[in-house]
C-alpha cells in the first residue's frame, strides 16, 4: 500500500492534487487570462469574482483576490493549501508543535474540513480534508472544464 495521500477522497469542489499554491492578485479575472494565455494553465473552477482554480498537468494553483485575503489569515498575500487525510489530527500536531492557528478546524459547504496556520516566516498554510464530494454548483461555483 502506498502513501495515504494517494488514496485521498475525491471532491468535485477541489483539484485532485495534494499541494496547491494560492497566489493573491488585484484582479483575479486578469490573472486567470494571463496565466492561461502566457503559461498554459487551464481554468478549472471559478468562484464568483474572487477565486479561480487553474490546472496544468497534474498540478494546480489558486488565484485569489488579494483584497479579500488580508489581515491575520494571509499576512504574506499568498499561501499554500495542503490536502490531508485527517485534518483534526493534523491540527492537533500543529498545536502541539506551537503553530499559530488563525482559523480553527471548520467544515465548509464545499465538502472540505479545513484549518489555517501561519508559519515562522509569516506564510499562511491551510490544511484541508475532503469530507464529502460536493457539486460546485450547489454552493455557487462554476466548473469551467
Amino acid at each position: 500500500m502506498g502513501p495515504s495521500y494517494l488514496f485521498m477522497r475525491s471532491n468535485r469542489s477541489i483539484p485532485d492534487v495534494t499541494v496547491i499554491p494560492e497566489l493573491a492578485y488585484a484582479d483575479v479575472a486578469a490573472a486567470v487570462r494571463f496565466l492561461c494565455d502566457a503559461f498554459g494553465f487551464k481554468e478549472r473552477l471559478r468562484i464568483a469574482d474572487h477565486r479561480a482554480q487553474l490546472l496544468m498537468g497534474s498540478g494546480a494553483v489558486v488565484a485569489m483576490d488579494k483584497h479579500r485575503e488580508s489581515g491575520d489569515t494571509a499576512p504574506s498575500g499568498h499561501g499554500m493549501l495542503v490536502r490531508v487525510d485527517d485534518v483534526d489530527a493534523h491540527h492537533a500536531r500543529a498545536v502541539a508543535a506551537g503553530a499559530k492557528i488563525v482559523v480553527p478546524p471548520t467544515t465548509h459547504a464545499i465538502g472540505e474540513r479545513q484549518y489555517s496556520a501561519v508559519d515562522i516566516g509569516g506564510h499562511r498554510w491551510t490544511f484541508s480534508q475532503t469530507v464529502d464530494d460536493v457539486d460546485p454548483a450547489s454552493w455557487g461555483g462554476e466548473l469551467k472544464s
